[in-house]
């Protein structure tokens, strides 16, 4: 089954009702969301990590920042904070580059790994995802031909 995008559910999101469904209810139904020191924190370390216009390659790598991705198969879509990009015979074809290269992406939380798994199912999420077809039209990233 293929969703709609207006169906999608947000990565994000499915973290957030995994974590806890009330907190989910009160940031994506309500839309009511208060800052405290922790998040503020995790704001300006993030700073870096949503700025889409920092693009690197470090010898076979080639690391992104803020990459829209999706899935209409599992109906989601989001962003991932850092995407590594690793040469690999293996791998996809990458707009600009040459070789093949295997996305690894990188889920970067502060502090020590929850019981639970949120986080985990979050990023278990990214790794079932496609680079956004926004994104290849706006041609800033080296997303799969």
């Amino acid at each position: 089954m293929n969703y709609n995008e207006d169906q999608y559910l947000n990565l994000a999101g499915i973290q957030h009702f995994s974590f806890c469904p009330r907190q989910w209810a009160l940031i994506h139904v309500e839309q009511l969301w208060e800052d405290n020191s922790l998040t503020i924190l995790g704001q300006i370390v993030h700073e870096k990590a949503h700025d889409e216009t920092q693009l690197e390659k470090r010898g076979k790598v080639i690391i992104t920042r803020n990459l829209p991705v999706y899935s209409k198969i599992l109906g989601i879509n989001g962003y991932c904070d850092v995407v590594e990009f690793h040469q690999d015979e293996d791998g996809v074809p990458l707009i600009h580059f040459d070789g093949k290269y295997k996305p690894i992406p990188v889920e970067d939380k502060k502090g020590h790994s929850k019981t639970i798994d949120a986080d985990r199912l979050q990023h278990c999420c990214l790794l079932y995802t496609s680079p956004s077809p926004r994104d290849r039209q706006k041609s800033r990233m080296p997303s799969s031909a």
